[in-house]
């Protein structure tokens, strides 16, 4: 069974190695030592926490998970059209209009909607948005 040192997990769950310890000591996540006394956490009992994170909503205040999309364009949503399957999204970033089309589904469960701050992020010919 793979296990996780707190820096991994904290990596994997897209939070602070501070906030995997606290969650640790309070006995949120399961851990053991290994036999030079790292903290660690199994792989089930890791993915059983991130499903039950994920569920919760548990907003950790912390910056958004890492990304390999580097283009950055922080703005704020002009317009949402939605679509039966497809959408398509607006963000004005400064003097840069961005247009992105995605699913209606993603749109929903970002709960994107005019007026509020997202980030386009462009890579290659894709646009993606990230709520801010």
């Amino acid at each position: 069974m793979q296990s996780y040192t707190i820096g991994q997990a904290a990596r994997l769950l897209g939070v602070s190695p501070d906030t995997a310890r606290r969650w640790a000591d309070a006995g949120r996540v399961a851990t053991h030592r290994d036999e030079s006394g790292r903290r660690l956490v199994d792989g089930r009992d890791l993915a059983a926490f991130s499903v039950e994170l994920a569920r919760s909503g548990d907003d950790t205040g912390e910056a958004a998970p890492y990304t390999s999309v580097r283009n950055a364009f922080p703005g704020i949503v002009t317009a949402v059209k939605l679509g039966d399957v497809a959408a398509q999204v607006e963000i004005q970033a400064g003097p840069h209009r961005l247009v992105s089309l995605l699913t209606r589904e993603a749109v929903e469960e970002l709960g994107l909607e005019v007026g509020m701050e997202a980030t386009a992020r462009v890579k290659s010919t894709n646009v993606h948005i990230d709520r801010a």
